[in-house]
């Protein structure tokens, strides 16, 4: 069929549509009162095994402040920011109240937690909010990680006390265009210049990266070949970083894209402590520990959301949560987080003891998304149309946890990663192309 696109309608015709035309939606609670939406939290209901007593006194507290502070301040206004696409920095201060930032780095003003405690908290936030909890994490598990691992006794005295409040914020930067899980080939290039260094290339997906006060970026040293680290201050020259629009998932995430032209950095900004690719793995490991704990946290907060949810909306004269597959279906989310946060917990003890390699981190990441996807899943049918509303946490985690099963190593990249481990034999490069099959 064709269309006239003369025919098309557009502002000029206002007058042919209705009076109520581009009035302002309802309020979800007078379109749907049957249900109640996640801006009033539902209460915690996915603890069915007691995992909460395998916490110390000081962890349960600091789960207890983080769930308060999130179903507070920010359930209220989480749809509204994420439809916006725009990070809501007026709760960055309480965010900064929780002490959480800095998590297991002890001294210069951070917190020294436990990172079953470091962990519990990002849960507590994803379980809210997953761009939050993001927000949190490129900030201290990557950025200020890779100053208290990486640093030198200056740069933490300078750098992390102010971090730790959340007075300043980072971002740290390892993917380019043209290298995602091929991290270790980036081309950014790092030049020894007199008094410091001159960098040039190109940043992507970098969280935070568009008002970050300090920036850390991997880049190539031009004379050893190998990935080294430097500290970039916001607004230096030949340093821009701009918004990435368009995404459907952790949408109040400023994911950026960072050039470098001339970007000049002085020696006294030069991690000294990253000298390869195997040092920015010693952040990536502990990274990972955290990351896996967002995907548990989310499927905490569908499940609540869906415990009430189907307790609440009545359909054929009967609570939603009397249907034998309904219960079903909710019963496999539950058993998923039961799973989910065993294995988590299990990664923590293992960091703590000093025996968590690099697989047993890769593996835990990529099960624990891999579930929580399929229990995202479930959650989704749970609610029917209003499992596509944001209004309603579920589309919105559901999107959210799409990057999170991406980021910090694919699914295949870090079931690779296990997987060498577990044989001794790496498979992440394909056969070279010109050799003939034998067959």
């Amino acid at each position: 069929m064709t269309i006239d696109s003369s025919n098309i309608p557009d502002d000029s015709d206002k007058a042919e549509r209705s009076s109520y035309f581009g009035l302002p939606s309802l309020d979800v609670s007078v379109s749907f009162p049957q249900a109640t939406p996640a801006s009033i939290f539902p209460p915690s209901a996915s603890d069915y095994y007691h995992f909460d007593d395998l916490l110390t006194p000081e962890e349960q507290a600091i789960r207890m402040k983080v769930r308060a502070c999130m179903e507070k301040e920010i359930a209220p206004i989480m749809t509204e920011y994420w439809e916006k696409a725009e990070f809501p920095f007026h709760v960055v201060p309480k965010l900064g109240a929780l002490r959480i930032a800095g998590g297991t780095i002890k001294g210069y003003g951070c917190p020294g937690l436990s990172i079953t405690a470091s962990a519990i908290a990002t849960a507590e936030v994803a379980r809210v909010d997953a761009s939050c909890s993001t927000f949190i994490l490129v900030h201290s598990s990557l950025a200020m990680l890779n100053i208290a691992l990486c640093g030198s006794e200056a740069q933490k005295q300078k750098y992390l006390p102010s971090l730790a409040q959340f007075n300043t914020v980072a971002c740290w930067a390892l993917t380019e265009p043209d290298y995602g899980s091929d991290a270790s080939s980036l081309k950014t290039t790092a030049t020894k210049v007199e008094g410091g260094w001159i960098l040039e290339g190109q940043k992507r997906w970098i969280g935070n990266s568009t008002f970050a006060d300090v920036l850390i970026i991997l880049a190539r040293n031009t004379t050893t070949n190998q990935i080294n680290g430097y500290i970039v201050k916001k607004n230096a020259p030949g340093l821009t970083a701009t918004k990435i629009q368009n995404k459907i998932g952790l949408r109040i995430v400023q994911n950026g894209d960072i050039l470098f032209k001339n970007v000049f950095v002085p020696d006294e900004d030069r991690l000294p402590g990253v000298n390869s690719f195997q040092d920015i793995n010693k952040v990536l490991a502990v990274s990972r520990v955290m990351v896996a704990w967002q995907p548990i946290g989310i499927s905490m907060g569908a499940y609540d959301m869906c415990h009430r949810y189907l307790k609440e909306r009545k359909q054929f004269g009967a609570p939603l949560a009397a249907f034998q597959i309904n219960q079903q279906k909710l019963v496999e989310m539950l058993a998923n987080i039961q799973a989910m946060t065993l294995v988590g917990w299990r990664l923590c003890k293992l960091y703590e003891k000093g025996t968590m390699t690099p697989g047993h981190a890769s593996m835990g990441k990529a099960w624990i998304t891999l579930k929580a996807r399929e229990t995202l899943a479930l959650g989704r049918e749970l609610l029917g149309g209003n499992g596509i509303l944001a209004d309603f946490l579920v589309a919105k985690a559901f999107c959210d946890l799409e990057p999170i099963y991406t980021y910090e190593g694919t699914y295949d990249i870090n079931t690779l990663v296990a997987g060498r481990e577990i044989t001794g034999l790496a498979s992440f490069r394909p056969a070279a192309l010109n050799r003939r099959s034998r067959l």
